[in-house]
């Protein structure tokens, strides 16, 4: 077996049901290990492939690739994130389970239900790290919703709510953290562990301070962006009034009108992205809203990858909850991050190569969000926004981005209480109170990865203005998107490498 391979079975083995929802055989009856043996044991597997990176047969890409999610695994096992995760949204491992299980098949994996809740439940009491108060009230709210739920078809004939309802009291048990003190830097190891997960999450060489110092300014520049866009909508230049306009006009009238914009703005995308890529993905894009049961847990949107096999196309799910309160300037905007020419142009394409499995589906989130992030306004570039308002709704999310990077170390590095962090995003961003709210709920739970999309943007944009300069006109964009989506996930710096060998090639 070659390094790849036993490093993508450990991947696997760390997050079973992602192997199913891409269609890769062979895990379709395991769930997460969440004991502390099973982590140890992880652990063990990858210290092992680390210590075999260098002198493995494997080209230099891969052995990148290879070190980065090794490291990156052992990184989430040592920082105990699964200790003190907890509330309804996707990032604890309870409420991750009940949104995939109405995804993915799991009828050869529903027997491990009980023994998973009782992981999770014994890694909470067994500890000396505690989730904020709100998160275990609100995972116990989620758990409260599904046992008050028709019993569903992923459960089968197995009786699965004794082991459901007993976890939900193990959350209501627990003595959780106060408001006051909601990043890890109050958790023992918090500060070194959220300096390894800053590493982890954006392969670049930032520490926490630079970070949140590039995100002050990055807010400051959006607001002359705002005042010049503001202008022409609305004759003002006053960003405070626009930004109380974009949360107040411009909302959705239904439901189906939210689908139908983003239906067109996929289409869009589609009809003019041979004019920007070489390379298109075969496995098609559909918009889909979420399904009812999910809507209270899950994102505003989301992508979901293609089947291997072809028997699913690839899913940009987009959740109508609370559509009539919601700015319709974020739909577009939302499209070509998530759809096209974002994350299904990036993930399918990289499925539809013949690299190895570790270097389709490699978690690396400053190569995926910072692509997604990058088409926000590539798509401006493409002409694909159909008014002023709706790059309005580009420039709402460029500033939820830059925010994060402000919030994320506040929170973790510097000690922000949670209610400082939903100030300055209110203060800063155009985000309604209930998408505030739970942004940083998610940021709480899952330290530094919001980081990494502006990080990965940054990235891709310096190399692209770096590899046009070197090329002069040989520099072909299509030929640029194609070298950063042909090669599969890879960490920012393998990136950089790429693209400064093609440059100095052609």
């Amino acid at each position: 077996m070659s390094l790849s391979e036993e490093t993508f079975q450990a991947m696997m083995d760390w997050n079973p049901t992602f192997a199913t929802v891409v269609g890769v055989p062979g895990w379709d009856d395991r769930l997460d290990d969440l004991s502390v043996d099973g982590h140890q044991a992880l652990r063990a597997r990858l210290t092992g492939i680390l210590a075999r990176v260098d002198s493995s047969d494997e080209g230099p890409v891969a052995r990148d690739v290879i070190r980065h999610q090794a490291e990156s695994i052992i990184t989430k096992i040592d920082a105990r994130l699964v200790e003190h995760t907890v509330a309804a949204g996707l990032s604890a491992p309870v409420a991750s389970l009940l949104s995939v299980a109405t995804q993915v098949d799991f009828s050869q994996r529903r027997h491990l239900v009980p023994r998973f809740l009782r992981q999770a439940g014994e890694r909470l009491l067994d500890t000396d790290r505690r989730p904020l108060r709100r998160h275990a009230e609100s995972g116990a709210a989620h758990v409260e919703r599904f046992l008050a739920s028709p019993k569903q078809e992923w459960e089968g004939d197995a009786d699965l709510r004794p082991a459901f309802a007993r976890f939900r009291e193990v959350l209501l048990e627990l003595p959780g953290r106060d408001d006051e003190q909601a990043g890890l830097c109050w958790l023992p190891e918090g500060e070194a562990n959220y300096a390894k997960l800053v590493r982890d999450y954006t392969t670049a060489s930032y520490t926490p301070a630079e970070l949140h110092e590039l995100g002050l300014d990055l807010i400051e520049r959006l607001r002359e962006e705002y005042a010049e866009i503001g202008s022409r909508v609305w004759g003002t230049r006053e960003v405070r009034e626009i930004f109380q306009r974009l949360r107040t006009d411009l909302l959705w009238a239904n439901e189906d009108d939210m689908l139908t914009s983003a239906v067109e703005a996929v289409a869009r995308a589609e009809q003019v992205a041979p004019d920007w890529f070489g390379r298109l993905p075969r496995a098609r894009c559909e918009v889909r809203f979420v399904p009812e049961i999910d809507r209270e847990v899950a994102p505003l949107a989301y992508y979901m990858d293609a089947a291997l096999d072809g028997s699913r196309p690839g899913v940009y799910w987009l959740n109508p909850l609370g559509a009539t309160e919601r700015s319709r300037t974020l739909s577009e905007v939302t499209a070509f991050h998530e759809a096209v020419p974002g994350h299904h142009f990036q993930l399918t394409i990289a499925a539809e190569t013949d690299l190895s499995n570790v270097r389709k589906f490699a978690f690396i989130d400053a190569y995926l969000e910072g692509w997604g992030l990058y088409t926000e306004r590539l798509a401006d570039e493409m002409g694909l926004y159909s008014s002023d308002e709706a790059r309005l709704g580009m420039l709402g999310l460029d500033a939820m981005r830059a925010g994060r990077l402000v919030v994320d170390t506040g929170l973790h590095a510097f000690g922000w209480s949670r209610q400082k962090a939903v100030d300055y995003l209110r203060d800063n961003t155009v985000m309604t109170d209930t998408e505030i709210h739970s942004e940083i709920d998610r940021y709480i739970e899952t330290p530094g990865q919001a980081l990494a999309y502006m990080v990965g943007r940054l990235e891709i944009l310096r190399l692209r203005a770096e590899a046009r300069s070197a090329m002069g006109s040989k520099f072909d964009i299509r030929a640029f998107h194609d070298l950063v989506l042909e090669n599969g996930v890879v960490p920012l710096s393998t990136l950089g490498s790429l693209v400064t060998a093609w440059s100095e090639r052609v």
